[in-house]
């Protein structure tokens, strides 16, 4: 792709918390920052990207099937500590090229979701790579690409939004079987609000509770819709877990998570961010 055209994308991912219209939209995209190979500069590049469960995304340097390896994937050998912004967090990865039956495998995963991936390995005679970037654990809160506490969270929320919304389109085209991969994007989902309302437990919860008492009753019914989102996560991935699952029973799984979900992050937004995003005040002296 041109480096106008990239370069378009880029501004329109960063302005729009990782939201793009055009070829990319309604897909999973990350921009990737490499350090060049050979000049030292930092380049950055839109991709699309797969869950790989935990806190690892998978990358393929398929350069739509032309005969040689994209730039970034010679830059990433030579440099492997990238940089990856996924429109709500920014954070420092380490970029594996898996080798062997390892890639094979997960190249093999990610044709099942995405056929065009072979399609693109059929015009070449060059192994596609397949490039995990693992994140690097960092020190302090995540990076998290808002101006506010209360943006924070919104911009939180519209991810797991986006995310189920791909989740459930993927359900409607799953065969007779469970993708693999589709596994991995229900498994890595349920994880990430665990993490979340983790987050949230240990941290804003207890700093409104302090801060603004008022908010207690609210607190709490979050709280307990913490709980009834964590035993939904809990079947989802019984039933995902399960070789001859049936991809409609756990559609509609899905279903009743993205109801409940939905109530609670329409709820906690009108509760919380008003509250996070107040002027704070002097205490008195």
């Amino acid at each position: 792709m041109s480096n106008d055209f990239n370069q378009q994308v880029i501004e329109e991912f960063r302005a729009n918390a990782g939201q793009v219209g055009g070829y990319f939209e309604g897909a999973r995209l990350i921009l990737l920052t490499t350090t060049g190979a050979r000049s030292g500069k930092r380049h950055t590049t839109p991709l699309a990207y797969y869950p790989d469960g935990g806190a690892s995304v998978l990358v393929i340097a398929s350069a739509a099937g032309a005969p040689t390896h994209p730039a970034w994937f010679h830059n990433l050998l030579a440099h492997p500590q990238v940089t990856v912004e996924t429109g709500v967090f920014t954070y420092e990865a380490t970029a594996e090229a898996l080798a062997g039956p390892e890639r094979d495998k997960a190249f093999a995963r990610l044709v099942e979701a995405e056929p065009g991936w072979a399609d693109y390995q059929s015009k070449t005679t060059r192994v596609i790579p397949v490039v995990a970037l693992h994140e690097i654990p960092a020190d302090g809160p995540p990076n998290v690409n808002a101006s506010s506490m209360g943006e924070g969270l919104k911009v939180i929320h519209d991810a797991f939004r986006r995310e189920l919304a791909l989740i459930r389109k993927e359900f409607t085209t799953a065969g007779p079987t469970l993708g693999a991969q589709l596994r991995v994007n229900c498994l890595t989902l349920c994880a990430g609000l665990h993490n979340h309302h983790t987050g949230e437990e240990l941290g804003i919860f207890p700093f409104l509770a302090g801060t603004r008492p008022e908010l207690a009753p609210a607190l709490d019914r979050l709280r307990e819709e913490h709980e009834r989102i964590a035993a939904l996560t809990a079947e989802l991935k019984r039933i995902i877990g399960d070789d001859s699952a049936d991809p409609q029973h756990a559609r509609r799984e899905v279903e009743r998570l993205t109801a409940e979900l939905e109530a609670h992050l329409a709820y906690e937004e009108e509760q919380l961010i008003p509250a996070l995003d107040a002027p704070q005040t002097e205490p008195a002296r």
